[in-house]
């Protein structure tokens, strides 16, 4: 509420009445605040504007002018109306709908105040409880805000159907649904009968809508309270809305056909179906009034409704949806033959929808019948593939393979149970198949949708059965035999599908193998092309092993120790496949946890329809699974050793994925390994501290410890806290080691699982800061961030000990480290804000004042770390004014006033410092006091602040400059232009505060210019927001006005369309072969434009040949480069020409007798030489060569010499002759060049 009235009071002084008048009755009502004594807070507020309103009705002053007083009144308290209590309003409701109530007839010739008091109903109405919603006067009200949702005015009418819906929205305790939604819906189905059936009559005033205008407020109205309607009332506004299509309105009847597709979108996603009864009515009725396909308005939203009717009547009735299936189907598909792209967009997203309603009966009858069979299945699926080779389809070839998509994926449903065959096998694989023969064809161009359509088998299918159909034919042989490759399939293999583990065993590890093997033959016979397509179809393969992870059933058979055996020497030999080996052994862990954890029903419906696993299979996977932890334990770990640091993440996730199986003995047995290798590694490195081998162990064993802690039990966490809380670790030598140290310890607090005692802890951190490592600096604010809520409450003289260092860290070159040290500060000052005692007497440095105790506050916290304003060094004391404005930031609210005074003041000083690292960080923290604290703190010091930031407004480094500026611009903004202009002193500071001004104004302008002027908007700041509101505030401290100066950049729009771009599907006609209109059409069909296309090798016929050989013959001055001519022209340069120049030209220079350079001065007569020396001539043709020039420049031809007479020296006019002859203005534009002089004698 402080902030909107905060934008009226600068208004008092302004032009317009309606901002004036507001701005003076709130000032009138703030000054009796004051005198009264009186708080000011929104029911304060509420209770002088209902007595103020009272008084001016009492007078009969209603006059509704822009100045007059009632339109403020109401103004004000449509703003203060949403801040205040509801009990507040509950208590003077008689009186408020007393006094505003009368009002709105006299209010609805005037908009501005009309809206003002419907936004004053709007807070009422929700304040209400349910008895006062049935007071006469509050219903008549609400009736009055109904008619006013069909005002002709948009900014009432939308004023009043936010009303509604925020009323609606917001019932009274304890009631789910409204008092008034049962009204609001028989007024909207009465008001929707009566634009339907006409009776509005279009009036001849332009102030009364027409029946097609009122029906379009009432659907504007009707959408967002839709799901706020009972639900017995819905049925009534459905039949009411299959009405308005036959108004003829485009609009109106797409909106109508919208919103029906959202109330059955909605009834089927909560599970109410109350417009489920009448779907078969809604169904017959969209049928028998289909639009004409050239409505490209209309039939997008009328298919997309009959998509969602279907879904809803499927998800109420499913065997009754089955008999209009067919109906509703046929009546879709007849809308891709269409040219407009989004009506074929939406029949396929209605198609989308219908193939979701496929029942499993539906299903069992067209598997049971032949395939020519009439079953509604076996019709869909013929009439799919006669239209991918009739043109009256050619140009839905994508939607229709998007249907094909569709009608794969809900059709993975068990034929027969006990059964893998699913019914999109049966029914749908020669479609598939014909769909990727169209495929490999040369000029076939849906190639991306069509790999749509066979990744959707493959993923419902799977490769065991789909590659049997549609073969690789990858292997030498099968190119041979003249059968096309089909590479683009081992892609799509990574994707989860229900084919066995077995399968990729029995058949792509053979595969794999034989391809290695070419690869090495080609290696050795090198052709290094062929050896590198060989590597990459291996490495396609094995990407593919991850997709036969997804919980397979056959795991016990499939993962024998053979076929484990070479899955460890991939990981071992094979860098290439490492990547994919390990994200399948990770995907066959975690999908056989996910099956075996889940509920046993949800497992057995999965499988019904369509799984490969069951919940019993996957739980004897996860058992099989567990007995080889060990041993892939051991081969995860030497692969995690033998990789560098890059490459371990991925094997880090294997591991912690492997661990959920192991026991406790397991991780324990492998903690104590590792941990003994850390010993002993960390024992040599300490030995022989330069070994780098050494170092990369230890650290490698960290990382390892890293990955198994989350395991742990509690003697073994213990056990690792003591190892690692030790000099060896915390001092090392080795950055890395240091690092993981204090890392191990972080992770170990934050798990909860270690007991530790905090002060010890304390005492010992505090002996290893002599050897760390800056690199180490952010784990160990970390590790102290994690220990501060362990101290005691009594023990918090610990505390002040650790801000120095805190402190520092704020300062440090790592943004982590940064980061660290702020959170760290915050730490400690939330831990001292919990209260507590500090004991002075074991503060170093604090036992001099006499007190012993201090209680723990936030105050006594800043106390603390304002000590280090006292610091030795400039860089101290910058540190510690950014911490205290972290601070100020964080714990603005808690901090008492006095403190917040005294830190404001004596950080002030630091302005007049002459070092600049405190001065940047004063004006950071000064910037953020005039964001934060409050405005009538900051007033007092104003005078003060003023001239101090206006000592900087002239400095350039660092930026100073512009930070003052902005800071100025947000004290302007804050305290408005007349505090801060008068604390500026003198006239020459001030003028810094009139720039800033003028500059805004501009800006504004320039805003107002472009069309996008706001008074109360403030312009956007280019720099995007970093995340952190802290540092958004500290060093977001670009100008919003740095570019206001710049000239207007005038904004130019893109290149012209071009005329003709939509020029529709075209037959690719082939010279060599007839074309066969009747079948395989959707291989002929283009998008490209005619004549357009580049065939290979046409520049070649610019060129002869010889006949023997073939070769190009490409003559000498073609094949030269554009590089070879310009360095032939170089070396054509005359030795010593640079030199001549730096004497002669405009450009050189000359040196004095003293050293001094003279540089040449720009006369004509060098300018002249240097358009002579254009280029290098001989001496003895210098004469001729100037002469000719003297000629050429007299030859030179005027505008219109065409025209002029060959005796006479020009036109014949009055005043004597004329020198230039007339003629047409288009070709003397043509020829006036940017020297000549033009028509009108002007250059």
């Amino acid at each position: 509420m402080e902030e909107a009235l905060a934008k009226i009071r600068p208004h008092t002084s302004s032009s317009l009445p309606h901002q004036k008048t507001p701005a003076n009755l709130l000032q009138a009502l703030e000054s009796t605040f004051t005198e009264t004594g009186t708080d000011r807070t929104p029911t304060a507020y509420f209770a002088a504007l209902v007595t103020t309103l009272d008084g001016t009705l009492q007078k009969n002053d209603t006059s509704l002018g822009d100045g007059d007083v009632l339109p403020a009144e109401l103004y004000l308290l449509a703003l203060v109306s949403p801040f205040v209590p509801h009990l507040v309003i509950q208590s003077n409701l008689n009186t408020l709908l007393s006094l505003t109530a009368p009002l709105f007839p006299s209010l609805a010739g005037h908009a501005p105040p009309l809206r003002s008091q419907l936004t004053l109903y709007n807070s009422v109405f929700r304040a209400l409880d349910r008895s006062q919603l049935d007071i006469s006067i509050a219903r008549q009200s609400f009736a009055t805000v109904l008619q006013l949702c069909l005002d002709p005015r948009p900014k009432v009418r939308k004023r009043a159907a936010d009303l509604v819906n925020d009323v609606l929205s917001n019932p009274p305790s304890p009631l789910l649904r409204h008092p008034y939604a049962q009204r609001v819906a028989e007024w909207m189905q009465t008001s929707l009968h009566q634009a339907g059936s006409g009776v509005i009559l279009k009036s001849k005033t332009a102030k009364e809508p027409s029946s097609t205008d009122t029906a379009i407020y009432l659907l504007a109205v009707l959408r967002p309270i839709l799901p706020n309607l009972p639900l017995d009332a819905i049925p009534p506004v459905t039949t009411v809305l299959l009405t308005l299509p036959r108004l003829g309105n485009p609009y109106l009847s797409q909106s109508a056909y919208s919103i029906l597709s959202e109330l059955f979108t909605a009834s089927v996603g909560s599970g109410t179906h109350s417009a489920t009864e009448q779907i078969p009515a809604v169904l017959s009725a969209i049928l028998s009034s289909p639009p004409l396909q050239s409505d490209t308005a209309v039939t997008p939203s009328w298919l997309r409704v009959l998509g969602d009717a279907m879904l809803a009547y499927h998800s109420a009735n499913p065997e009754a949806c089955t008999g209009d299936f067919l109906r509703v189907w046929k009546s879709i598909w007849s809308f891709f033959e269409t040219s407009h792209p989004q009506t074929r967009k939406a029949a396929a997203e209605a198609l989308q929808s219908l193939a979701q309603c496929i029942t499993l009966p539906m299903v069992h009858a067209a598997v049971n019948e032949s395939p020519n069979g009439k079953s509604s299945l076996r019709g869909i699926v013929a009439q799919t593939t006669k239209a991918l080779d009739s043109l009256a389809y050619a140009q839905s070839i994508t939607e229709l393979f998007h249907v094909v998509s569709s009608l794969l994926s809900n059709l993975n449903m068990r034929v027969e149970s006990g059964k893998s065959t699913l019914a999109a096998e049966k029914l749908l694989m020669p479609l598939v198949q014909k769909i990727a023969d169209l495929r490999i064809q040369k000029n076939f161009e849906h190639k991306e949708a069509a790999d749509t359509v066979i990744s959707t088998a493959m993923k419902v299918i799977g490769p065991a059965v789909l590659l049997q159909a549609i073969p690789l034919n990858l292997e030498p042989q099968d190119r041979q035999a003249g059968r096309e490759p089909r590479a683009f399939l081992l892609p799509m293999i990574a994707q989860p599908h229900p084919s066995p583990l077995g399968h990729f065993v029995s058949y792509f590890v053979p595969l794999s193998e034989r391809m290695f093997n070419l690869q090495q033959k080609a290696e050795t016979e090198a052709r290094q092309s062929e050896a590198k397509v060989w590597s990459v179809l291996v490495s396609q393969v094995w990407a593919g092993f991850a997709g036969y992870c997804h919980a397979p059933a056959d795991v016990k058979d499939a993962l024998t120790p053979a076929f484990s055996q070479l899955l460890s020497q991939l990981l071992y030999t094979q860098p290439d496949l490492r990547l994919p080996v390990l994200r399948g052994l990770r995907v066959l862990v975690e999908s056989s946890l996910a099956v075996s954890q889940a509920d046993p029903e949800k497992a057995h419906e999965t499988s019904v329809s369509g799984g490969v696993v069951t919940y019993t299979e996957a739980v004897q996977n996860v058992i099989f699974l567990k007995n080889q932890v060990e041993n892939w334990f051991a081969v995860f770990f030497n692969v995690f050793g033998s990789v560098d640091r890059e490459s371990r993440g991925i094997v880090g996730d294997v591991i912690s994925v492997w661990a959920n199986l192991a026991d406790p003995q397991e991780i324990s047995q492998a903690y104590r390994k590792v941990i003994e290798l850390f010993r002993q590694n960390l024992q040599k490195l300490t030995a022989t501290p330069d070994t780098y081998q050494n170092a990369s162990v230890t650290t490698m064993t960290q990382d390892l410890l890293m990955l198994l802690l989350p395991f742990l039990d509690a003697p073994d966490v213990s056990s690792l806290f003591q190892i690692c809380i030790t000099e060896e670790v915390l001092c090392c030598k080795d950055n890395g080691v240091q690092k993981r140290g204090y890392k191990v310890l972080s992770k170990l607090l934050s798990s909860g699982k270690v007991q530790t005692d905090t002060l010890v802890t304390f005492q010992q951190l505090e002996g290893f800061t002599t050897g760390l490592s800056p690199a180490a600096k952010k784990d160990r604010l970390v590790l102290l961030a994690h220990l501060i809520p362990g101290i005691p409450s009594t023990s918090l003289h610990v505390i002040p000990s650790l801000i120095p260092e805190a402190v520092l860290g704020t300062k440090e070159p790592s943004e982590k480290a940064r980061s660290a040290a702020f959170e760290l500060i915050v730490v400690m000052g939330r831990k001292m804000s919990e209260g507590g005692v500090v004991k002075r007497q074991m503060v170093e440095g604090m036992d001099e004042d006499g007190i012993d105790e201090a209680n723990a506050n936030i105050d006594e916290y800043m106390t603390m770390v304002a000590g280090g304003l006292a610091g030795a060094t400039p860089h101290m004391i910058s540190a510690t004014i950014t911490a205290i404005s972290r601070l100020v930031f964080e714990f603005k609210d808690a901090i008492g006033s006095q403190m917040q005074t005294e830190v404001f003041t004596t950080l002030l000083v630091f302005l007049s410092s002459s070092n600049r690292e405190i001065v940047k960080s004063t004006l950071g923290y000064i910037k953020l006091a005039i964001h934060t604290l409050p405005a009538d703190l900051l007033r007092l010091h104003l005078c003060g602040l003023v001239p101090a930031l206006l000592a900087w407004s002239h400095d350039h480094k660092n930026h100073f400059k512009a930070k003052v500026r902005h800071i100025f611009e947000r004290m302007i903004r804050r305290f408005g232009w007349n505090d801060v202009y008068q604390a500026a002193g003198e006239d020459q500071a001030s003028k810094v505060l009139i720039n800033i001004k003028k500059r805004k104004e501009r800006a504004k302008r320039r805003k107002a210019r472009e069309g996008e002027a706001d008074d109360e908007v403030e312009a956007s700041s280019g720099k995007v927001a970093i995340g952190d509101a802290f540092e958004d505030v500290l060093y977001g401290s670009e100008s919003e006005l740095d570019d206001s100066d710049d000239e207007e950049q005038i904004a130019r729009g893109g290149g012209s369309k071009r005329k003709g771009g939509g020029h529709g599907v075209r037959l690719r006609v082939d010279d060599d072969e007839p074309m066969d209109l009747l079948q395989g059409a959707a291989s002929r069909i283009t998008n490209a434009a005619a004549n357009r296309r580049r065939k290979p090798g046409q520049d070649a016929n610019h060129f002869k040949s010889e006949a023997e050989t073939g070769k190009l013959v490409i003559p000498a001055e073609d094949s030269d480069s554009d590089i070879e001519v310009s360095a032939r022209k170089t070396t054509k340069d005359v030795a010593g020409s640079a030199y001549r120049e730096s004497l002669t030209s405009v450009d050189g220079f000359a040196r004095g007798p003293n050293g001094r350079i003279k540089f040449n001065k720009d006369t004509k007569k060098r300018r002249r030489e240097n358009e002579d020396d254009g280029g290098d001539i001989e001496m003895a043709d210098a004469e001729t060569l100037t002469e000719a020039k003297k000629n050429k420049r007299r030859s030179e031809v005027k505008l219109g010499h065409e025209f002029k007479a060959k005796k006479s020296g020009g036109d014949v006019k009055k005043g004597g002759l004329d020198p230039y002859a007339y003629l047409p203005l288009s070709q003397a534009a043509k020829k006036k060049g940017r020297n000549q002089i033009g028509i009108a004698r002007k250059r």
